[in-house]
């Protein structure tokens, strides 16, 4: 009995020498120090997306309330909406206007030495407090937006906030994965898609090689969608719809349609741009408060026109044409909420457009469905077909947008019919515009905070380490 202490000293020795020492290497402390900060960031934004979209909801259904009850209301709230929200941002941070994509691929290009000093222009925690009040302001307003490009950059400045706030000689991963891997967690929460988020990051945020942020951009999208789905249950963003997926002479109708509505959303997005390079016309803020308050009087009398349908991101126009289809919707819904998202963007608050594409896709499907004839059995084929299109046609994503759409609704079974509709969407909007609609505003972000002071910042010495 008196050797069993020995003994056991023994076996921990040799425990320790020959597996504990093993396992736990350097590399292996190095690499859990370096994660630890992208899983507390992962985690703060599951946390502050899933809050952000029950705020979202919440002015949806504000908006939608007193739209219903005083529909007169309308032309004084919308306008008042309109220019409170543009305010916020003019003053406080215009970085934190429109999308919030644009921004954050602004902020990978300057993620260098010699440029990272000005990012917080862009990725500043101020940035997402004007960003959320903005948007949430103009959506109970009747604005025509969507939560999801704002998350991403709310998330991207989540992880550069965390990043930057590891102390000196904290084994650090680089500013550039920082962003890059906030931005696939954003959306990973927003839209509960995590093949969506990571697709996402390697089709548009960067076009680095995966190798050098697969860990991370993994990790986190995990981290980031499991939290939300903690909170939420794993739901669906867009639930079960009936879909039969057609082959053969059908086939020439996905890519008919998905060709038309990637022209429209290419459409759209020129005339996003036009929009924007005219309103830099107005150069005084009587000019600008002007032009803002008369979007804000035309949103108004579209939603006085049309109702709820014309405000909101769309979300509940989806769901109707896929589950509670009447095909009586009015054709010319599209073209009003074609003009509401515009003036709503143009505006200068903050405020996206992946949702409110989607659901300007959804509708025009629908009307196209039925000017073609189309079976009950295949509209819901055709409307999921023109949501990709529509969205590839904005945004030039067209995996992501197919990836997105398939995990919003669980339908596997048209998986290769919506690539196609992607695929076929990319190649007619190229004929508009080759260069995607955040290629041009990424420009337009880069010099403007390029114009910026340099902030002082600590010194650090990143890793390029997956």
């Amino acid at each position: 009995m008196a050797d069993r202490p020995s003994r056991y000293a023994q076996v921990l020795a040799w425990l320790d020498q020959h597996i504990i020492r093993r396992l736990y290497t350097e590399r292996i402390r190095r690499v859990i120090l370096q994660s630890l900060p992208f899983w507390v960031a992962s985690l703060l934004t599951g946390l502050v997306a899933v809050g952000y979209e029950e705020l979202f909801v919440l002015a949806e259904d504000i908006s939608f309330t007193w739209l219903e009850a005083h529909p007169l209301l309308v032309f004084g709230l919308t306008p008042l909406a309109f220019l409170l929200a543009w305010l916020l941002v003019k003053k406080l941070a215009p970085a934190a206007r429109g999308s919030g994509i644009p921004q954050v691929m602004a902020g990978i290009e300057l993620s260098n030495p010699a440029s990272h000093g000005r990012i917080g222009y862009l990725l500043d925690l101020r940035v997402v407090a004007v960003k959320m009040v903005s948007s949430l302001v103009l959506l109970a307003g009747g604005g025509v937006i969507g939560r999801e490009g704002p998350t991403i950059q709310i998330s991207a400045a989540i992880f550069r906030a965390i990043n930057r706030l590891q102390p000196a000689g904290w084994p650090q991963l680089s500013r550039q994965i920082a962003l890059v891997t906030g931005g696939a967690a954003g959306l990973a929460a927003a839209f509960n898609t995590p093949l969506g988020g990571i697709v996402f990051v390697v089709e548009e945020l960067t076009q680095t090689h995966i190798t050098r942020f697969r860990t991370a951009v993994f990790t986190a999208v995990i981290i980031a969608g499991m939290t939300a789905q903690a909170i939420q249950g794993p739901y669906l963003y867009l639930g079960f719809p009936k879909v039969t997926a057609s082959t053969g002479w059908f086939l020439g109708i996905v890519v008919l349609v998905a060709m038309f509505c990637g022209l429209a959303g290419a459409v759209f997005a020129k005339t996003l741009l036009w929009i924007n390079a005219y309103r830099r016309r107005f150069t005084t803020l009587p000019q600008q408060a002007a032009w803002v308050a008369g979007s804000g009087v035309v949103m108004a009398a579209l939603a006085y026109l049309m109702g709820t349908d014309a405000v909101g991101t769309g979300k509940p126009i989806i769901n109707r044409l896929l589950f509670q289809n009447d095909h009586l919707t009015l054709w010319y819904l599209f073209p009003v909420r074609f003009a509401g998202m515009a003036l709503s963007y143009s505006s200068g608050a903050a405020g996206g457009v992946f949702a409110t594409s989607l659901s300007a896709g959804a509708i025009l499907g629908d009307a196209l469905s039925r000017l073609a004839r189309v079976t009950p059995s295949d509209t819901n084929l055709v409307i999921l077909v023109s949501m990709v299109s529509f969205l590839t046609g904005v945004v030039r994503s067209p995996f992501t947008a197919a990836i997105l759409v398939l995990e919003m609704t669980d339908r596997h079974s048209a998986i290769f019919q919506l690539l196609l509709g992607g695929l076929m969407a990319q190649g007619a909007a190229s004929l508009v515009d080759p260069v995607s609609f955040y290629e041009h505003l990424k420009e337009g972000f880069i010099k403007e905070t390029l114009a910026q002071p340099v902030t002082l910042t600590k010194a650090v010495a990143p890793t390029e380490t997956d």
